[in-house]
């Protein structure tokens, strides 16, 4: 509709009083309401971006959030094998480390034993007694033998 028909259509058809002057108004008025639709149009989009922006901000902070959870559990679930693998390693060490040190000291009661026993022999053997005289030692010994 072009302003002519406009104006037609709001009078009747005729601008009363002057006429150029009428149609003039008639076409402010249309340029005014046009600027008015046109100002509501992109008032109304702004909104809509605004409100969009706000649902992809949350969106995105919720998605954010998630991924962090996630982090997390991955994270702890991490943890804990370690934590397990740690325990083990720590248990074969101190088994290794026993095994050791009950090997170490079987070898010692028998090195020992041996000694004892053969400590034992050797007494059996050379039996003796020694006294100390004013400048001189005098020294007694049996050999015993078996």
């Amino acid at each position: 509709m072009d302003t002519g028909q406009v104006s037609r259509a709001r009078t009747g058809g005729t601008c009363p009083g002057r006429g150029e002057q009428c149609v003039r108004r008639e076409e402010a008025a249309v340029r005014i309401q046009a600027w008015w639709r046109g100002s509501r149009v992109r008032q109304t989009l702004l909104q809509a971006a605004l409100r969009a922006w706000a649902i992809q901000c949350w969106w995105r902070a919720a998605q954010a959030k998630t991924l962090e959870q996630r982090r997390r559990l991955a994270l702890r679930l991490y943890t804990c094998q370690e934590w397990a693998v740690v325990k083990v390693q720590a248990q074969v060490r101190m088994w290794q480390a026993r095994r050791r040190f009950l090997q170490a000291r079987q070898a010692a009661c028998t090195i020992q034993s041996h000694w004892r026993w053969h400590a034992g022999q050797a007494r059996g053997l050379l039996q003796g007694c020694y006294e100390v005289k004013a400048s001189r030692l005098e020294l007694d010994i049996e050999i015993l033998m078996a």
